[in-house]
């Protein structure tokens, strides 16, 4: 099975990589956005993920695995909202900011640039490994 690469965003101040780290594995829950929530059902065990704190940060900071694949959202009160579980595997050398993200033209057409309020979104193989060669971090 081919492994996908996703982009999840957080907010450094209600979850950070650093806390990951601390728990290891996490339900990637609240999230209540219906694009964002399409591409959580289509996470698969094994898939890697760059972890982006958003907010004053806005930089890629480490990289997580989906460890369980989507299942229903154990905060959600109504809908049929998703989760998935994830967990940390390694912190960037170097973060890589948004703003360093935009200065590569091959970058342009990623989510991330596109729809920058999007929580979850697809990455491609090529956009992973050079949003990693700008972290200075190997997989």
């Amino acid at each position: 099975m081919a492994i996908n690469y996703w982009l999840i965003k957080s907010e450094p101040e209600t979850f950070s990589w650093d806390d990951l780290v601390k728990i290891k594995t996490d339900a990637w829950t609240g999230v209540r956005n219906y694009a964002a929530r399409i591409h959580l059902r289509a996470m698969q065990k094994g898939d890697i993920c760059l972890f982006y704190h958003s907010g004053k940060v806005s930089a890629v900071v480490g990289i997580a695995k989906v460890s369980k694949a989507a299942y229903p959202d154990p905060t959600a009160t109504e809908g049929e909202w998703v989760a998935v579980d994830v967990s940390a595997v390694k912190k960037f050398k170097k973060e890589v900011s948004l703003k360093d993200i935009k200065k590569v033209p091959a970058l342009d057409d990623m989510p991330l640039v596109r729809i920058s309020r999007l929580s979850v979104s697809p990455v491609n193989e090529f956009q992973f490994f050079k949003i990693l060669e700008l972290g200075e971090t190997k997989l």
